[in-house]
């Protein structure tokens, strides 16, 4: 007898422990893997949150630059009105003067041009309540209800964004007429 071979007694046991084990080892291996997909899974919506999260804050970074001079905007704006009511009001005090104001006024709209300030005047428009202020209603027989028959105060954009609505008389229908 050769005591490198083992007997048959010896070798029943360990052939059954192999075919025993081996479904513990499937059983292992498939969770092994569904833990792996979990896991990437998990891995991929991390990824796709971090890629969103980093997009929202490069929009709200821009719109936090590209509105950072709306207070500046607010501040010039009487200024600008004021004058505009100067070159609007021709006293005959002097062309130089007139001339002067005519200038600080082409340079302040450069001014406002070059940080993305534009106005809005309405006139003969429709009422729109997101881009107006109604001051008042008149009657008109000649213009449609809800159109803008007086400017009062120009409206003000940044960059698209409304800081100042344009303040408006706007036509009602005369009494008696639908």
């Amino acid at each position: 007898m050769n005591h490198d071979e083992p007997s048959a007694a010896q070798a029943g046991p360990a052939a059954d422990n192999t075919d025993t084990a081996t479904p513990d080892v499937q059983q292992l291996l498939e969770e092994a893997r569904s833990k792996a997909e979990d896991n990437w899974n998990q891995l991929l919506r991390a990824r796709a949150d971090l890629e969103n999260l980093r997009r929202r804050h490069e929009r709200d970074l821009e719109g936090a630059h590209k509105y950072a001079l709306e207070r500046f905007a607010l501040e010039l704006l009487p200024v600008k009105d004021s004058l505009e009511l100067g070159l609007a009001s021709d006293t005959g005090t002097g062309k130089a003067l007139r001339e002067g104001m005519e200038l600080t006024h082409k340079m302040l709209a450069a001014a406002f041009a070059r940080f993305g300030i534009t106005e809005t005047s309405p006139l003969g428009e429709k009422f729109n309540p997101q881009l107006h202020q109604a001051m008042a209603a008149q009657e008109s027989s000649e213009e449609e209800p809800n159109t803008v028959l007086t400017v009062c105060q120009k409206g003000y954009l940044l960059h698209e964004r409304l800081i100042r609505p344009a303040m408006v008389i706007i036509a009602k229908a005369t009494e008696g007429h639908p």
